[in-house]
């Protein structure tokens, strides 16, 4: 799944005009350039959600004739429903026996996807991270499951745990791609509409295993703002 749905306001003014999936970098769209890793890592199927210009969104993928592939719109258009939302929003749209591979449109990396999936099993999902500094951190035990969280900087702390002490486990943050297990879908009927992925897994995570990967060398670099664009050229020229 393609997370392609969101305002793209650090983007502005480019995105006062168009969904942030289609902001070009190296003359082309971030969303070209994550469907071509996905393609050519061996997915066959991807699932778009769109809600701001995502009827340019459509118009692209048209034009391209899906790039030869099963790509299916989860439309938000009515209401954007955040990471979590989204993914539920979308159930229908997976086969229920295989694992999820969702990746944030504006991320580019030189991530192992076919690796990465090799993790998953019917019963567990694995969230990308890496030990780099930022204000918030997953928590995982000695066993890299997914503990809690916590904001380095307010102090905050997260978790489904009584008598947490978040000093016992290993502090990562969260890269934005992730591999969701379908056996998850149930625990989400009670959930809203709009939530947050994360908030939902540091619930689900007492009941589920969700584990820490890390790849070794990886380089990535997330899209977000106009000053960033030319480095994101720069970036995908020592990818290729």
């Amino acid at each position: 799944m393609l997370l392609a749905a969101g305002l793209g306001t650090r983007l502005r003014p480019l995105t006062s005009t168009m969904p942030k999936a289609l902001v070009p970098v190296a003359g082309r769209p971030l969303l070209y350039h994550v469907i071509q890793r996905l393609q050519t890592a061996g997915f066959q199927r991807i699932v778009v959600n769109i809600h701001h210009f995502g009827q340019q969104i459509i118009d692209y993928l048209k034009s391209n004739h899906n790039f030869g592939m099963d790509i299916r719109i989860s439309d938000e258009r009515d209401l954007l429903l955040e990471t979590g939302g989204a993914l539920k929003h979308a159930a229908h749209l997976f086969e229920p026996e295989y694992p999820i591979l969702i990746h944030n449109v504006d991320i580019l990396s030189n991530v192992d996807l076919q690796k990465m999936w090799q993790q998953a099993t019917p019963r567990t999902s694995v969230l990308l991270v890496s030990d780099r500094q930022t204000k918030r951190y997953l928590l995982f035990d000695e066993q890299r499951k997914l503990a809690g969280w916590t904001n380095v900087e307010t102090g905050d702390v997260k978790s489904p745990y009584e008598h947490f002490d978040p000093q016992q486990c290993q502090r990562l943050a969260f890269d934005g791609i992730h591999l969701f297990s379908p056996a998850l879908f149930p625990l989400m009927e009670s959930w809203p509409e709009k939530f947050s992925i994360i908030d939902f897994y540091l619930q689900a995570c007492a009941r589920f295993p969700i584990l820490a990967w890390e790849q070794e060398g990886l380089q990535m670099m997330d899209v977000g703002k106009t000053d960033t664009l030319a480095e994101a050229e720069q970036f995908l020229a020592t990818l290729s």
